[in-house]
């Protein structure tokens, strides 16, 4: 997942881009059909086929798409069709800047496309294997001029890196950075190397790195740099004359790009950058796109030019890893869907100020591309499956649960983290924040936070054991086991999975704890002076030894730095990775592990002051608190990587 760092909820914003995440919850949703059901709904949509026509499309499209702008405050939108190696539709909606009131066009206003753009990536990985420069099944170590360390026995491959399984933690990137400052594609794969934290080919963790690792290879065997490579070997075959991976774009193609922006009632944003951009960059228009999408359907073909074999065309888009069989799984470089009993494969992306969705049908010779320069609402997921149950309506029964097959929920409740996640340094806390809850309703069904609708979270009622879907829509989830018994959550989206948090990770723990601790320090800091001038007013003093003092005055240090610990670097780390604040940074870790030092001297106040007479049952009674509320924060800052001073990924 990409994520980013220039505003407090940007890393809820950046994933959007790592694969698409929340784009594919609802788009890549399937459906369970018996094969007698899958066979009406093929006869029924044979006889709908008609009214596929472009006035059909177009009229849809045109009552669906500008109430949602308007909703969502997005500023431009730009959709196209293809259907048996034709533009059925294609249209821009609104505007590409607000404004200068420069309308979106199919043919001249570029996109940044985001994660879709990996699919180029791969595209140029197979043309490589292809011609026996590269094996998809052969360590990537030999193909590099730096090495993966051997974390676990099994070497990383190409066919780990195309499915998301190579088991690299989460790369952090700063999308302000100013082009002119980006780090060569070597720079930024040297210096961020992730550690692996899930041995490859088991569990699906999308990677962001893993995809720029892979154009490097690229640029590596082809000896010309990536953005090269797709140029002369993909964008130019296929007569995509508005389409380049170069940040910032080319002198003729910038007048063309569209403005990023995160509403359409606010100012535009500055250009995104992304440095490991295999993975990320490309800007394309939607007539590029179709192109693109034929040349897919047509198994590598469009028209005369052929920029795969259909052989290979065929081993990438076909079905190459799964969580569970019965589910939607991985292509080499696709996801995998199942909609209305139609197989799907596509990849959608977003940026801080664009979203973006590619999905190819390839028994329907059907491809659809939305991209828009906001970032609100959930509009290509619901373009894409409003068109779909339109022209492609659902006549496939749905199963419900029996009452033999109904079994206690109760043991499935309870917060998720995906695999997609930071384990060993400071972006850990990003798990904590990110973490997804199963909770009950009243109904007898359960939901899942990632599966809702604008925010309106869907019930979802079992139909077997272990097995959930939504009672108003298409979406599933499946709980099983790993090797180890730990729960996990298998969704519509196959390049993650959701594991169950230990105990001590829990969200509803931690912000609990932390947050009592954040009253405590607060409480003993401000009463500090309060008590002060209490005394002072009546006259009291306070009977202390000097050694009492001391140690009094040295705990509420310790909870003065506790306190600013956790409240500058709170607001600090939403900033963050960004080289210019490590060392800031890093004076407030000095600040925190002086505090977490101070926990000593709470424990040994704790602990004397039971056999001190001369303090009242307040002050010890505060003392234990206090001591408590120092041990939850260094448990706290341990388990988070708080003090990790490695701020690169």
């Amino acid at each position: 997942m990409l994520h980013f760092s220039d505003s407090k909820n940007r890393s809820q914003v950046a994933r959007l881009l790592a694969g698409g995440v929340l784009a594919f919850l609802v788009a890549l949703a399937p459906l369970t059909a018996s094969g007698q059901s899958e066979n009406v709904q093929r006869h029924q949509l044979s006889e709908k086929e008609s009214a596929l026509t472009a006035q059909g499309v177009a009229m849809f499209f045109d009552a669906l798409i500008p109430p949602q702008m308007r909703r969502d405050d997005i500023p431009g939108v730009v959709v196209a069709l293809v259907k048996d190696g034709q533009i059925l539709f294609a249209k821009g909606y609104g505007y590409a800047d607000v404004a200068a009131k420069r309308p979106v066009t199919v043919d001249t206003t570029l996109f940044r496309i985001a994660s879709i753009s990996k699919l180029f990536t791969w595209t140029a990985v197979m043309q490589i294997v292809e011609q026996g420069k590269i094996e998809l099944d052969r360590d990537v170590n030999e193909y590099l001029d730096f090495r993966i360390p051997a974390t676990y026995p099994q070497p990383i491959t190409l066919r780990h890196l195309m499915m998301h399984t190579a088991g690299f933690q989460e790369a952090l990137f700063n999308s302000a950075l100013p082009p002119n400052q980006l780090p060569t594609l070597r720079e930024f794969l040297v210096a961020r190397l992730p550690p692996r934290i899930f041995p490859p080919g088991e569990t699906p963790a999308y990677s962001n790195y893993g995809g720029a690792l892979a154009g490097y290879i690229v640029e590596r065997v082809s000896g010309q740099p990536f953005k090269d490579y797709a140029d002369y070997h993909i964008f130019q075959p296929l007569g995509m004359r508005h389409s380049t991976f170069a940040q910032p774009l080319p002198g003729s193609l910038e007048p063309l790009l569209a403005r990023g922006y995160r509403f359409a009632s606010e100012p535009p944003r500055n250009f995104e950058t992304v440095q490991p951009y295999p993975s990320g960059s490309m800007s394309s228009t939607a007539e590029d796109m179709t192109r693109f999408m034929i040349a897919q359907l047509d198994e590598g073909r469009l028209g005369n030019v052929r920029i795969l074999k259909p052989e290979t065309a065929r081993i990438m888009q076909n079905r190459g890893f799964g969580p569970i069989p019965v589910k939607n799984g991985m292509a080499l470089a696709f996801f995998e869907g199942l909609r209305n009993g139609y197989r799907s494969i596509g990849h959608a992306g977003g940026l801080p100020s664009f979203r973006s969705q590619l999905i190819l049908v390839p028994d329907l010779r059907l491809g659809f591309f939305l991209a828009q320069n906001g970032i609100n609402g959930d509009l290509p997921n619901l373009a894409w499956n409003s068109f779909f149950d339109r022209f492609f309506p659902n006549a496939a029964l749905i199963t419900e649960a029996t009452a033999d097959t109904v079994a206690d929920f109760r043991p499935l409740l309870g917060y998720y983290k995906g695999s997609t996640r930071h384990e060993t340094s400071i972006y850990k806390l990003h798990s904590l924040f990110n973490q997804r809850r199963v909770f009950a309703n009243a109904d007898g069904t359960i939901s899942f936070d990632p599966v809702n609708e604008y925010g309106r979270h869907k019930r979802m009622r079992q139909i077997s054991p272990m097995v959930y879907r939504a009672v108003d829509g298409q979406e599933r989830i499946e709980f099983r086991r790993d090797i180890k018994g730990n729960l996990e959550i298998v969704g519509d989206w196959s390049f993650i999975v959701s594991q169950r948090v230990p105990w001590y990770e829990n969200k509803w723990l931690n912000i609990t704890i932390i947050s009592a601790s954040v009253a405590v320090f607060a409480l003993t800091l401000l009463l500090w002076p309060v008590g002060a001038l209490t005394r002072r007013r009546y006259g009291h003093r306070l009977k202390l030894s000097r050694a009492s003092r001391w140690v009094r005055t040295l705990v509420r240090l310790t909870c003065a730095f506790n306190l600013l610990f956790l409240w500058a670097g709170y607001n600090l780390f939403w900033r963050l990775p960004d080289s210019s604040l490590n060392l800031r940074v890093h004076l407030l870790q000095a600040v925190g592990i002086t505090g977490a030092a101070g926990t000593l001297i709470a424990l040994y106040d704790a602990s004397r002051c039971w056999t001190d007479r001369e303090r009242w049952w307040f002050s010890k009674v505060h003392a234990i608190i206090t001591a408590f509320a120092c041990l939850s924060f260094v448990g706290f800052a341990l388990i988070w990587h708080l003090f990790d001073f490695s701020l690169g990924s």
